[in-house]
């Protein structure tokens, strides 16, 4: 867990240009079928990742207590892989909001503060709980639970990702290179020029 200064907070805001959505990650033991954690993506006047109690850190992922900030479709697509692996899959639940749930949310998160070890799915489940709307999520401890109140919510949007490689997630995270990202970015769009 790191606390990025208020600079760096403010240069790895990443503005999504979808609609305000909540996004619950829920992370499922392939062996038990248990779960194992749940973080939550709020995508309002910027898109974060809730990951309270996580482990996922990366010196280039800014995170200011349990939240990640700058979360660009490269950030989560090496969150979302850094989760699924030969050991677990995880279940992702996007539901739209309303701009000020999402707003509120995003308050509510940054306000939160470090959650204790083990408490990641209490605290994730305490959030959407206290918001307009979501009066059917009742706090829990269970992974299962919440991704069960959350997906009776109405048109969530559910897909599961499921990849079989290294168990230990830090093989998955030494992958995100986001300057190696850009750079390609910036060679297509080059070339795209150039071939007009």
């Amino acid at each position: 867990m790191q606390y990025v200064s208020d600079e760096v907070a403010a240069r790895s805001v990443y503005r999504h240009s979808g609609p305000p959505t909540l996004t619950l990650f829920t992370m499922i033991n392939n062996d038990s079928g248990a779960g194992a954690h749940s973080a939550l993506m709020i995508n309002g006047s910027q898109r974060v990742i809730f990951d309270p109690a996580g482990t996922v850190s990366h010196p280039q992922i800014p995170e200011r207590h349990d939240v990640i900030l700058g979360a660009s479709p490269h950030l989560v697509d090496a969150y979302t892989r850094a989760h699924a692996r030969s050991t677990y899959h995880v279940v992702l639940q996007e539901v739209e909001v309303a701009p000020e749930v999402a707003e509120l949310a995003l308050q509510k998160a940054f306000a939160n503060g470090p959650a204790n070890s083990g408490t990641c799915t209490l605290t994730t489940s305490g959030l959407l709980a206290s918001l307009p709307g979501m009066q059917n999520i009742r706090q829990t401890w269970f992974p299962k639970a919440l991704m069960k109140d959350f997906g009776a919510l109405p048109e969530v949007k559910t897909r599961e990702l499921f990849e079989y490689d290294d168990p230990d997630k830090a093989v998955a995270l030494r992958a995100y290179e986001p300057e190696a990202v850009a750079a390609s970015r910036a060679r297509k769009a080059a070339m795209k020029v150039a071939a007009e």
